[in-house]
């Protein structure tokens, strides 16, 4: 790492090594999506960034086939970059358990998008049975891990709202509650809302045949 980031990596003395080693109180992860990697040598003439650091090329196809299985009829959701692998947030929490000496881990962002349709009805836009596919999948993924012995203490959907996308401003909706952004920021519970408060009610079950969590 040293050799690629060079002087903008930070130095430690050994006394802040020490007081920095193990003072975390939990390890936070965002996890959306999987992709597929492969070296990408970088000119020594390129910028160095975040970007190029990686030395990596990343891809969400291999031989014209999206990763993961489909979900639905939606395999890709309304960003271009998140494709859905439900097994993927479980291989993580597995390999920061085994490469961390197994830390206390929260999932702090977990979630699936659409595209903003503003021809949709309110009765169309709050029925989102792809997301609670979603988060039942990514759900279940999370309990094989805990199952082999991840410490995961919790998991946080992304988001409660809709809200502003970094990069993509009001064009998608990541919320459980639909916000009405042409009718004063009205809040309206979709069913994937409904289905989070069943499910932490404990009224839900899995279905082990599906591979899924159901009402």
């Amino acid at each position: 790492m040293r050799k690629l980031v060079e002087k903008r990596l930070p130095k430690f003395t050994e006394r802040q090594s020490r007081m920095l080693n193990g003072s975390f109180d939990f390890i936070g992860i965002n996890y959306y999506t999987a992709q597929y990697v492969s070296e990408l040598p970088i000119s020594k003439n390129v910028s160095t960034s975040y970007d190029t650091d990686m030395h990596a090329q990343m891809t969400g196809m291999r031989n014209g086939i999206q990763i993961g299985p489909k979900m639905e009829d939606a395999s890709q959701a309304g960003s271009d970059w998140l494709y859905v692998y439900p097994r993927g947030i479980g291989d993580l929490l597995l390999h920061i358990k085994a490469k961390y000496n197994n830390p206390v881990i929260y999932v702090t962002e977990n979630g699936v998008d659409e595209l903003n349709n503003k021809s949709a009805s309110l009765e169309e836009a709050l029925k989102d049975d792809t997301r609670i596919n979603f988060h039942s999948k990514h759900l279940l993924s999370v309990l094989g891990a805990i199952r082999k012995g991840a410490d995961v203490r919790g998991y946080f959907a992304w988001s409660l709202l809709d809200n502003f996308e970094w990069t993509e401003g009001y064009t998608v909706r990541f919320g459980i509650v639909f916000v009405d952004f042409e009718d004063g920021l009205k809040r309206h519970l979709r069913s994937s809302a409904y289905w989070f408060c069943k499910f932490l009610k404990k009224k839900i079950h899995q279905n082990v045949k599906t591979s899924s969590i159901v009402m």
